[in-house]
């Protein structure tokens, strides 16, 4: 198995705990919440192996000693390690840098494109993948307020955020710079730009007959997921007009979720954060053709 995105582990605990004579392959571009994983699941020995860096540079050079994986697992949620511990500013209640970059390999930090970005730009990216209809209105108040003097820490930020939006979205159910700050957070990792690319290289390495699991927790994501899926499943893809099936004709892939899976009420109770995850799960058939694998075909 890949667990693709191994934080601090729990995914891959509970798997070797099931299947006695698995074998865990880990990534994670964060080396610090690696490590921590590596302490977690040091009982497990020889069969946890380790992989430091991003999932789409793996997928894209998969190791040509390493057999095809039966499983691979990608959770895009957040950790709780970086909310409570990392000191990045993920989270707007600490007065941290603002930084939120899950790898030193990343150039920009938030505070970076906070900073400097043009007030439409960082409106965009706060529409985009926050999905926050005060978009524009917050992207204006930070670009006032860094006139002043720059905007360094994670509280400033929230503070700014707060103070702007109208009183009933300030005092709603979550706080109001939670939509800014997960835009931040995706912008400044590139992790929507790596998806339509991982997802293809991930299903070309992945052994037939096995099983491709994805755990989403923002629609743009959950999208790219779904129409992926979808494609695979397909007998065929090819537009009415192409005079010649080129996409291979078969479908590639069962799609084992039709509609996602969702926590429970009482899973949401232990665990807030997984109230918005969704998992969607393939079986893999066959192979596929470039053309279905083109992600342009999908997103």
């Amino acid at each position: 198995m890949v667990d693709s995105t191994l934080g601090e582990g729990g995914h891959s605990e509970a798997f070797l705990q099931e299947y006695p004579q698995l074998q865990i392959v880990g990534l994670d571009a964060d080396i610090s919440i690696q490590n921590k994983a590596k302490e977690r699941l040091r009982p497990f020995g020889a069969r946890m192996h380790f992989f430091s860096g991003w999932f789409d540079d793996f997928y894209a050079n998969y190791p040509v000693d390493l057999p095809k994986p039966d499983i691979e697992l990608f959770d895009l949620g957040i950790s709780v390690f970086h909310y409570e511990e990392s000191g990045r500013g993920f989270s707007f209640r600490q007065e941290e840098p603002l930084d939120m970059r899950l790898s030193a390999s990343e150039k920009s930090s938030a505070q970076d494109l906070v900073n400097s970005l043009p007030e439409s730009a960082l409106a965009d990216i706060l529409y985009r993948y926050g999905e926050e209809r005060f978009s524009r209105r917050i992207a204006h108040a930070i670009v006032e307020v860094r006139r002043k003097s720059r905007i360094v820490f994670a509280t400033q930020l929230a503070e700014i955020v707060s103070a702007c939006v109208p009183a009933g979205y300030r005092h709603g159910a979550i706080h109001p710079a939670t939509k800014t700050f997960q835009a931040l957070r995706i912008a400044v990792n590139r992790e929507l730009d790596r998806l339509p690319h991982v997802l293809p290289a991930a299903f070309s390495v992945l052994k037939p007959g096995g099983l491709m699991g994805v755990i989403t927790f923002h629609s743009l994501e959950d999208r790219f997921v779904k129409n992926f899926f979808k494609v695979l499943g397909k007998t065929c893809i090819c537009p009415p007009e192409q005079p010649k099936c080129i996409c291979g004709g078969v479908p590639c892939a069962d799609v084992l979720t039709r509609k996602p899976v969702i926590p429970t009420e009482a899973e949401i109770v232990r665990n807030g954060p997984s109230r918005s995850a969704k998992l969607r799960v393939i079986r893999k058939i066959c192979d596929a053709s470039p053309y279905r694998l083109d992600f342009k075909r999908w997103l």
